[in-house]
């Protein structure tokens, strides 16, 4: 008797061919979708009709020009500098303005090195071999180009920031992905190093010695594809007059990246110090109303820990509608943008893109819960809130909306030049966390971040960084 054949049998497939055969919408389905996009045949029209780019609220001036990160994933930065941007090019009087995303690209590449190899090294000290689930994590891709909202506030804080003229792109930093490789390569023989310098028993002397030369051929390649930062600058402009109208000339300087934010920034734009992050993580072993962390997430050595205040989904909602509309300041946010997203109209909808019409298929079977914990979702993209459209509402009730206006960093092709509309059921699934500033919070949700946090194993999906 021979034996039978490996895997699905034949008879299986026979039948699988048979149904799908059997049904003419499958048929017309396969004609359409083997030659066009699929989720522009999925896309439904309906929705596209009723779909608008108009909001009952709006921050009152918002950034120009549209950003653009292009191949790179420095989402996280890009947002930051456009809740940046508004309060100064109001304060200003600025028709446009950008800071320099790649100055801040720069120091993060620079300190996360140095955090990563300080990580190794203890990790090595306590007895973790390249075996070992966490060693394996740390290592998998330790010069990634996402970040968190408090790694943003170690570099600002340290750095301080620039005005994009002062320290523009470079290819290298537009198209991160070669740059990124050679880092990966480099920052996992320098670990290999270390590991064995531990196993050798080196002082830590010797240890840190080794480690520092490392760290400056880091800073080498870093000036070699990016420049060299500034650490003096002038910045020159024109602002409106006036009569807002007849443009002034005007600078700034010279002064230092760290005295332009302290000088011009922190004390009536943006104070970086004075935002917290709020996530959603719906999972039942992680309670709301605590404070978390997550183990070697973050990029400077020293500096302050990545920390989550968790809360309900309304919770995040209710706050970033008081940040837009009564404290007229954009909302920095992370959120899974892949997820019912229709990339060219600029829709982020849950009824947007209808596969089950097409492939039969339902993507939202799991709830959010679920999703964090079979791996099917979690924080991939940061953005901003600029906008919100609420509902009618009786006097004394609680504000409810129905879509959120999102200012993006993918340039001016998508959606209305680059702003995105978000459906209200979208930011319940998909958006983990919000950034807003202190003075929003209850004493009881302040006093949180005054609790010892609780340590998220470093694999955990809530350490995910926004690219």
């Amino acid at each position: 008797m021979s034996a039978s054949a490996p895997g699905i049998s034949q008879d299986w497939l026979e039948r699988y061919q048979k149904n799908f055969e059997s049904s003419e919408k499958n048929i017309l389905a396969q004609n359409v979708c083997t030659q066009h996009n699929l989720v522009e045949m999925c896309s439904s029209r309906a929705r596209k009709q009723t779909t608008q780019h108009c909001f009952s609220h709006k921050v009152e001036k918002e950034g120009k020009p549209m950003t653009d990160q292009k191949g790179s994933g420095r989402c996280w930065i890009f947002a930051c500098h456009n809740i940046m941007r508004i309060p100064f090019m109001k304060k200003y009087k600025l028709d446009e303005f950008e800071f320099s995303q790649t100055f801040l690209f720069f120091w993060d590449k620079v300190e996360r090195a140095n955090y990563l190899l300080n990580a190794f090294v203890e990790c090595a000290k306590n007895g973790e071999t390249y075996e070992g689930r966490l060693i394996s994590h740390l290592l998998h891709n330790p010069s990634e180009d996402g970040g968190q909202w408090d790694m943003l506030t170690n570099l600002v804080e340290k750095y301080g920031v620039v005005p994009k003229v002062c320290f523009p792109e470079s290819w290298s930093a537009e198209n991160s992905r070669k740059l990124g490789e050679l880092l990966n390569n480099r920052l996992r023989e320098d670990c290999m190093t270390l590991h064995r310098l531990v196993a050798a028993g080196k002082t830590d002397s010797e240890i840190n010695t080794e480690k520092m030369n490392m760290i400056e051929e880091i800073y080498r390649i870093m000036c070699i594809v990016l420049g060299t930062p500034p650490t003096n600058f002038t910045y020159q402009y024109y602002s409106k007059g006036e009569d807002d109208k007849t443009p002034q000339y005007k600078s700034f300087g010279p002064t230092s990246p760290l005295n332009f934010y302290r000088e011009h920034i922190k004390p009536d734009c943006v104070n970086m110090e004075d935002m917290v992050c709020l996530v959603n993580d719906p999972r039942k072993q992680n309670p709301y109303n605590k404070l978390y962390t997550v183990q070697y997430l973050g990029n400077m050595t020293g500096g302050k820990r990545v920390l989550y205040i968790n809360k309900p989904i309304e919770d995040l909602k209710q706050l970033t509608i008081k940040s837009i509309v009564e404290n007229k300041s954009p909302v920095w946010f992370g959120c899974d943008v892949g997820k019912s997203f229709r990339g060219q109209d600029g829709y982020l909808d849950l009824k947007g893109i209808d596969y089950k019409l097409v492939l039969g298929i339902d993507t939202l079977k799991m709830n959010k819960e679920e999703r964090l914990m079979y791996g099917e979702s979690l924080m991939t993209h940061a953005m901003t809130f600029t906008g919100v459209n609420l509902q009618d509402n009786s006097e004394g009730k609680t504000p409810k909306a129905d879509k959120w206006r999102v200012e993006n960093s993918w340039g001016s092709g998508r959606g209305d030049n680059g702003y995105l509309v978000m459906t209200d059921d979208w930011f319940s699934e998909f958006v983990y966390e919000v950034v807003v500033s202190k003075k929003l919070l209850d004493a009881q949700t302040l006093a949180l971040l005054d609790q010892e946090p609780i340590v998220l194993p470093a694999w955990d999906p809530m350490g995910a960084l926004a690219h």
